[in-house]
């Protein structure tokens, strides 16, 4: 049934939706996952700099700027390609569609692990911009994209469009990849590690992986985000780690011993 919706509003507003539904189903799992949890329940609250009023304020500021930039360049698309690129996705083949999806994955990945190291390592950028989504020391699914407005625009909202204009993709195609990326960056902060979920079994980058990087002694390692881990390999960022169960209940990602004696 048609409902009137374009492609480009859904491509527009189906991710923000995604991620209040996806981090709202978290949220229910960590009432009654303390023995699954990657920190205690008590520490959100004791280690965390921020309330979490002011992060569901600083995510939904990041998602209108992300609705704008995503209907300026849906726009600008439709208008220098004629029809947007409003291909039916049936109408397009699986090898391209895999193609897609796959460059997208890698220029949405290269930017942001460039982005985010250099936030780390320039004090100025770390010190006004990417600490505010340090002040998460314990990270929790809704805070995903938890960020300085700047940082959200340079480092997601460009991330992306950079991804959709490469890869080729039409807005039609772009409603799944993007409320995919969205889940899997929610996941990675959802600060659970829960038997049988699917990221933890088919990425490297997982909820472990990212709560490392959150930590006093992973903040300069495994700056990957949101798919893969190649650049971290590759560029000498990446710190092996163990999941260890903490007495209590849950578990922790503990760095291995070459990394506990630096």
């Amino acid at each position: 049934m048609d409902l009137g919706i374009s492609d480009e509003l859904l491509g527009t507003f189906a991710p923000i939706l995604v991620y209040w539904i996806y981090s709202g189903i978290y949220v229910v799992l960590g009432l009654f996952s303390e023995n699954y949890r990657l920190h205690p329940k008590k520490d959100e609250v004791e280690k965390n700099l921020v309330s979490k009023l002011s992060v569901v304020k600083g995510v939904l500021l990041q998602q209108v700027v992300q609705a704008v930039v995503a209907i300026i360049l849906f726009a600008i698309t439709a208008e220098v390609g004629g029809d947007g690129g409003n291909a039916n996705v049936e109408n397009t083949s699986i090898l391209v569609l895999v193609r897609q999806f796959v460059s997208a994955m890698v220029v949405m990945d290269t930017w942001q692990y460039f982005m985010h190291r250099y936030m780390h390592h320039n004090k100025f950028l770390y010190k006004h911009i990417h600490s505010q989504h340090h002040r998460l020391v314990v990270p929790y699914a809704y805070g995903a994209l938890y960020n300085h407005p700047v940082e959200g625009l340079l480092l997601d909202t460009v991330g992306g469009a950079l991804s959709f204009l490469i890869s080729g993709m039409s807005p039609r195609v772009s409603i799944f990849f993007f409320s995919f990326a969205t889940i899997k960056t929610v996941d990675d902060h959802c600060g659970l590690w829960l038997p049988g979920n699917l990221f933890h079994i088919f990425f490297t980058n997982n909820s472990a992986y990212h709560d490392v990087h959150h930590q006093l002694y992973g903040t300069k390692y495994n700056f990957s985000q949101p798919f893969f881990v190649m650049w971290d390999r590759i560029l000498g960022t990446y710190m092996p780690y163990s999941l260890e169960k903490r007495k209590g209940g849950g578990f922790e990602a503990m760095p291995s011993k070459e990394f506990k004696d630096d």
